[in-house]
């Protein structure tokens, strides 16, 4: 199973987690988690306004053996107005706008997308439950 949980952080709200959201899966090959700003894909959204994080910004996809990835996926704009870094392990890494990258089975982390044009971010911390 990987379990998600998400804040919409503004400058103002910093270390706030009052408007966290939650969202699970079982690990089964090919489920999907998206996260993004239109709720009727996503099961994490932000809010509509904020418009650093795209449509359906971030893809959490079950693979065949049980393990999961996270792909940025490419929105209408060539450049992103957003920054996406992940840190698993005690690592982190940027991710490359379009980019896929493996989780740690078994591992927990956290993705944080930063607006580029102003103090706001959405974290994403996951499990991955083995």
């Amino acid at each position: 199973m990987l379990e998600l949980t998400m804040a919409a952080v503004a400058a103002a709200d910093a270390g706030a987690t009052a408007g966290m959201l939650m969202a699970d899966a079982p690990s089964d090959p090919g489920t999907v988690l998206r996260v993004g700003r239109d709720k009727s894909v996503c099961r994490l959204s932000t809010p509509q306004d904020w418009l650093f994080v795209s449509r359906v910004h971030l893809e959490f996809l079950c693979g065949p053996d049980g393990t999961w990835q996270v792909t940025w996926l490419r929105g209408s704009l060539p450049e992103p107005s957003s920054e996406v870094r992940l840190t698993a392990d005690g690592q982190a890494q940027p991710l490359v706008y379009g980019g896929t990258v493996p989780l740690p089975r078994g591992g927990s982390g956290e993705i944080v997308i930063v607006d580029r044009t102003g103090p706001r971010s959405v974290n994403v911390g996951f499990y991955h439950e083995v």
